[in-house]
């Protein structure tokens, strides 16, 4: 079970990782505002899963107001948030994209199969930018990730490197007392073949090498075979939680 301790170092290393503009703290919420699109560098989060008043509401929204920036909300799907569910739905607010927050041990990881180390880096050459922008994303999505990447500090960047191209990749944070996975990519035509065990690997082994017991990363709730995969690692959920989204305008 995690601790109030470990939901509170969670979040924010997670914020280290995606190093949003602007952070502000306001009675056990973090506060990220960015003009990306990365999402957990624009919503505010709490962090602890105990009560929170709603009545605190309409202060976050006029912090993120004053700041020139639009607030979003990133809540856990615990019950104990159901007043903010209520709140914002009464504005006309909509909860999107249901993810999940999974933890496990740093050991667990290094009990994966391993072929040939993954190689961790002080920054993303272009191999892995080409691998981690290369699917999926449009151009100002990619641009605004790069940004988030290049703002972070202590992270190091994974690559599964064969006959000179990137075939997998993931970024690592070692922040908060905790091992946070971030950005994993494998080549559609590489997939099942045990390259993101090599980089969650990689990224374990240094983990252990400073000390560091736990690790935690977020994954889409859709995304089954990552769910797969990071089971099989031995993380578990450790809580649900949606981004909730102002009305759209016009």
């Amino acid at each position: 079970m995690l601790t109030a301790a470990d939901i509170d170092a969670i979040e924010r290393a997670t914020l280290q990782a995606v190093a949003p503009e602007v952070v502000e703290t306001m009675d056990g919420w973090l506060l990220p505002m960015d003009h990306g699109t990365v999402g957990r560098a624009r919503s505010a989060v709490p962090l602890h899963h105990g009560g929170h008043s709603v009545d605190l509401l309409p202060a976050i929204l006029a912090r993120y107001a004053a700041r020139g920036f639009e607030p979003r909300f990133r809540l856990p799907d615990l019950p104990t948030f159901q007043p903010w569910f209520d709140a914002l739905a009464q504005r006309g607010w909509r909860r999107e994209q249901p993810t999940l927050t999974m933890t496990g041990d740093v050991q667990r990881l290094l009990a994966l199969p391993s072929g040939p180390a993954a190689e961790l880096d002080s920054a993303p050459d272009a191999g892995w930018m080409a691998m981690f922008l290369g699917e999926g994303l449009d151009p100002t999505d990619g641009a605004s990730r790069s940004r988030s990447l290049g703002r972070a500090t202590g992270t190091l960047f994974a690559s599964v490197r064969e006959g000179g191209h990137t075939v997998a990749c993931g970024a690592a944070s070692f922040g908060h007392g905790w091992l946070g996975v971030h950005g994993m990519r494998t080549a559609a035509a590489r997939r099942g073949q045990g390259l993101a065990g090599r980089v969650l690997h990689a990224m374990a082994a240094e983990a252990a090498r400073r000390g560091l017991a736990g690790v935690f990363l977020q994954v889409d709730a859709g995304n089954l075979p990552a769910l797969a995969l990071y089971r099989r690692a031995g993380l578990s959920v450790a809580w649900p939680y949606a981004y909730w989204r102002p009305p759209l305008r016009g």
